[in-house]
C-alpha cells in the first residue's frame, strides 16, 4: 500500500495542529465541559479545525472522525480520524506530555498513524508496510522476558470501571512482582505509546477509548515490532470496544490475557 501522498498531507495536518496548540500552551485560553464532563479548550477546537481545512482540500472524499466536530461521511471507504489534544487535562495542567493523534483508517482497519507532541518537538509516524519512525529515524520496542521484567503505563486507574479494575489489578500485580514495586507508570495518554515503541515501556493497558484514541497508536506501535490488541486479544478496528493492551514484545500477550483472566 503506497500511502506516500497520504503521509505528506499527514505531516501537514501535525504541523498546522502545532500551530495552534504551541501559542496556547501554559498560556491564557478558554475552556469548558463538554456532555460527557471531560474538559475541552480552544486550543483542542482551533486545532481540529485547520487539519479539517487541509483534508476537505485534499481529500474531499474521504471521511472524517474527530473528537471535537464528530463524524464527515466519505464516499472512499477510508477515513481520517483526528484527535487533536489527546490528553486535554495535561495540557491545561502545564505537562507536555499530551499529543496530536492522526490516523488514516481503509475500510475501518488504521493503515497510517502519528503522534505529535508539538512542545517537545516529537513526532512518531507509523504506517503499514514500513518501520516506525521519531523525528524521521527508525525506532524499535524493547524484548522483554516476562512480566516479572515488564514497567507497565496506563494513563490512569481512575478511567476503569469497577468491572475493568480488576483484570488491570490483576494484571498490575503480576508486572515487577511482589519484590519490585514501583514498576507501573501513570499519566501520558497517547505519549506513553510513543515511548513504548521507542522501546522505554512493556506495556500500555487502558480502557474506555474511542476511535479518537486509539486508530493512530496501531499503526505507530506495530510499526516499531510491537503488538496492540483488546482485552481479548483481537486485533483493533473502528467497531473496537476501546480496550487496549499494547505490547513492546508480543510474546507477551497470552502472559498478559492470563493475568488478566
Amino acid at each position: 500500500m503506497n500511502l506516500e501522498a497520504e503521509l505528506l498531507v499527514a505531516h501537514r495536518l501535525a504541523d498546522a495542529a502545532r500551530e495552534e496548540i504551541r501559542p496556547l500552551f501554559r498560556a491564557a485560553f478558554e475552556s469548558e465541559r463538554k456532555g460527557d464532563a471531560s474538559p475541552v479548550t480552544e486550543a483542542d477546537r482551533a486545532a481540529e479545525e485547520s487539519m479539517r481545512r487541509i483534508l476537505k482540500a485534499e481529500y474531499p472524499q474521504d471521511g472524517v472522525i474527530g473528537e471535537e466536530f464528530g463524524s464527515e461521511q466519505g464516499r472512499s471507504g477510508r477515513q481520517w480520524v483526528l484527535d487533536p489534544i489527546d490528553g486535554t487535562i495535561s495540557f491545561m495542567a502545564g505537562r507536555p506530555i499530551f499529543g496530536t493523534l492522526i490516523a488514516l483508517m481503509q475500510d475501518g482497519w488504521p493503515v497510517l498513524g502519528i503522534i505529535d507532541q508539538p512542545i517537545a518537538g516529537e513526532r512518531w509516524v507509523g504506517r503499514i508496510g514500513g518501520p516506525t519512525t521519531l523525528n524521521e529515524r527508525p525506532v524499535r520496542t524493547r524484548t522483554c522476558k516476562s512480566l516479572e521484567e515488564a514497567v507497565l503505563a496506563t494513563s490512569s486507574p481512575h478511567y476503569f470501571t469497577s468491572d475493568q479494575a480488576e483484570p488491570y489489578m490483576a494484571l498490575a500485580q503480576k508486572v515487577g512482582g511482589n519484590e519490585r514495586q514501583g514498576m507501573i507508570v501513570y499519566g501520558g495518554d497517547c505519549y506513553n505509546y510513543g515511548l513504548l515503541a521507542g522501546g522505554h515501556l512493556d506495556i500500555v493497558c487502558e480502557a474506555g477509548l474511542s476511535v479518537y484514541d486509539y486508530a493512530a497508536l496501531v499503526p505507530v506501535v506495530e510499526g516499531a515490532g510491537g503488538t496492540v490488541s483488546d482485552w481479548q486479544g483481537n486485533p483493533l478496528d473502528a467497531e473496537s470496544d476501546g480496550t487496549i493492551i499494547a505490547l513492546g514484545d508480543p510474546a507477551r500477550l497470552e502472559d498478559v490475557l492470563e493475568a488478566m483472566g
